[in-house]
């Protein structure tokens, strides 16, 4: 298994593919249409351009939206670091705001 998983990666990082899947005509006519659509960004490409959010505390609540139907768990997030830290359910970016 891991043999032919390693050479379906390998061939589909040479001919470019943004539609990987390991499992054949398991993606939904949705998700295919928007990966053929160059055109458009992904959702993590739309999610990258995101600038991160500065926040004054050392550890931020992220709950993806003000809209709980809209958001995901809340992750608490700590904001030690000296790089912005990535919420792992949307991909927002947070930083601390140091007051010196």
């Amino acid at each position: 298994m891991a043999s032919s998983l390693m050479k379906t990666l390998i061939e589909s990082s040479k001919l470019g593919v943004r539609n990987l899947c390991l499992v054949p005509n398991q993606v939904s006519n949705h998700t295919a249409k928007w990966m053929q659509d160059t055109s458009k960004k992904s959702p993590m490409e739309l999610i990258n351009d995101v600038p991160p959010i500065k926040v004054e505390g050392r550890i931020v609540a992220c709950e993806g939206d003000s809209d709980p139907a809209l958001g995901h768990p809340i992750e608490f997030i700590c904001l030690d670091r000296k790089e912005p830290a990535v919420c792992k359910y949307c991909g927002l970016h947070y930083f601390q705001d140091h007051h010196h």
